[in-house]
Order: structure tokens, then sequence, then C-alpha cells
């Protein structure tokens, strides 16, 4: 659901952004602002939008979260760690690490954020750590912003209440998150994951996704199952079948709507959102790959 806050008064907005990101204390500011703040929560994501005629410097305590950015217009300003980065119409950006305190200013903005928490970024990858505030490239800057676009704006909308839609939807947008930002993933396994990678670990991991496929599973519970890190693990399925454990988990969802649709449980629609589709066009395409017939054909043959 989307909240709309607006205010034509200082202290109302200072107000807001600290309800929104945190402590702050506000430094200056003009008078008679007017701001406008849309939020939308869905699950571990918030994605916030705001704008108007306003400008104001604020102090603010460290945010324990990951708040990325799309200005849109006007300007957008921080400093921390000694750094000022100054941000305008068009960047991508991380606001400042999550641990630090820094001193942040807009000035007439048109401000889109998306806030990750620590521990949903731990889901997908072991104990990230981001090392830049601007995207590796301009290209990838791009991805980024209408990955976060059509998840808020398409997605979550209107398949918000489907668990494993959710849970793709977000880990979708931390995984393109890790791929946009320099961040510690980048780094190569270790000696220990590398020893941890080997063929019962595997079995461990594969057994957890085929009891689990309904269930909203992320990387970390299967790494946690079969009792090795998240990147051991990966090395392991790609040793030993060539593949990453998120696609072999699609790949026993895109199984389980395969029989689904043998059954007729459902119209194709009803059986691509029940296995973590939100779009009924990429799970044709997948089931495609995967059966050479359409789901519609094996639904009326059931």
């Amino acid at each position: 659901m989307e909240r709309v806050v607006e205010v034509a008064d200082l202290d109302a907005a200072h107000e807001v952004l600290d309800a929104t990101y945190g402590h702050m204390r506000l430094n200056a500011g003009i008078e008679h602002p007017h701001m406008r703040m849309s939020s939308r929560i869905h699950g571990h994501i918030r994605f916030d939008e705001l704008y108007g005629r306003i400008a104001l410097e604020v102090s603010v305590d460290p945010m324990n979260n990951f708040v990325f950015g799309h200005t849109g217009a006007g300007m957008v300003y921080y400093r921390s760690g000694g750094e000022d980065r100054f941000w305008m119409p068009g960047d991508v950006f991380l606001s400042a690490p999550p641990e630090s305190s820094f001193i942040g200013a807009i000035f007439d903005p048109r401000l889109s954020t998306v806030t990750l928490t620590q521990s949903v970024i731990d889901e997908v990858a072991d104990g990230v750590r981001f090392s830049g505030f601007r995207p590796v490239s301009p290209r990838v800057a791009a991805v980024w912003w209408s990955t976060c676009v059509h998840l808020r704006d398409e997605v979550l909308p209107h398949f918000g209440d489907n668990p494993l839609v959710t849970a793709n939807a977000t880990r979708l947008l931390v995984s393109t998150t890790l791929a946009a930002f320099p961040n510690t993933t980048h780094a190569g396994p270790s000696r220990g994951d590398r020893r941890d990678a080997h063929p019962r670990s595997l079995r461990r991991a594969v057994t957890f996704i085929e009891d689990n496929a309904e269930t909203d599973i992320s990387a970390a519970d299967i790494a946690r199952a079969a009792r090795v890190s998240i990147r051991a693990l990966q090395l392991a399925f790609r040793r030993h079948l060539a593949t990453t454990p998120m696609a072999y988990l699609r790949g026993v969802r895109l199984s389980c709507a395969h029989e689904d649709l043998r059954a007729g449980n459902g119209s194709v629609t009803e059986i691509a959102a029940r296995w973590g589709y939100a779009r009924p066009s990429v799970f044709a395409a997948h089931y495609r790959a995967a059966y050479d017939v359409l789901p519609s054909k094996t639904l009326r043959s059931g």
C-alpha cells in the first residue's frame, strides 16, 4: 500500500525525513517549503519518492540500512568519511555506509530511494560490504534503476501478497544491486570455500531444495542446510552441476509447475504465480525451454 505525506513547513519536513531515514538534526533550510513523499514497503524493501520546492541540510546518525537513490531533478548532497558527493539529475548512488553518520542536503529534488537491510542482502551473499558509492558503469546504473522501477510499479503492487513472487523480486533487486555497485562479493572463493564445495555438501543442498521448493527459501537458507558458506555452496553447484543454487531451485519449481499443469490445478497465470513467476510470459519462456512446449498446451492436454 502506498502512503503519501505532504507538508508545507520546515519542521514537518524534518519530522518526515527523520521518521523515514533515522534520527537527524536540522542544520538549515528555507522557510515555507513544499514537500511530498510517497512510500511503499514490500517485505524487506522500502521505496520512497520525495519531491517539491525545498532546500535543507541535516546531520544524520548511522542509518543501519543501505539507502540507494536515483536523482530525477534537483541536487542531493552527502558528506561522510571526509568526502563530499554531489548527485545531479540522472545519477544513481549509494548514500552513505550504514554504520556511518553523515551530513545530507537536498535542493528542489525529485529523489527516489530504495532501502535494503543488511539481513536481506545476507540472504543472497555472505557478509557483503560495499566499497563505492557510484555504480560500476552508466550501463549497469540504468539496468539497476529500470529493475527498481519495474519491481516497484509493476510486479510488487500486483503480486505483493504472493510470498514466492515477493521473495524472487527481493532477491532479484539485491542481486542486481550487488552487480551494479562495487562490493566484496567480487572477490573469489576462499581456500575454505573451495574445500567445502564437495559432493556431500551438494547432496545436502539438493535434498533441502527438493523438500522445500514450495516455500520461500534463499541461498542463505540452502547454505545453512548444507552447512557451508554461500560462496562454497555456489562453487559446489558450479563445479558438480554446472549451475547455481537458485537456478536449480527454479528448475525444481518449474517441475512442480509442470505437474500442476498436467493435473489442471489452475490457470497458467495462477500456476505461474504459485511457483514464483510474476509474469506469465517469463514463465512460458522458461517452461518452453525446459519442456519444448508452451504451458497452455500442457494444461489443455492434461
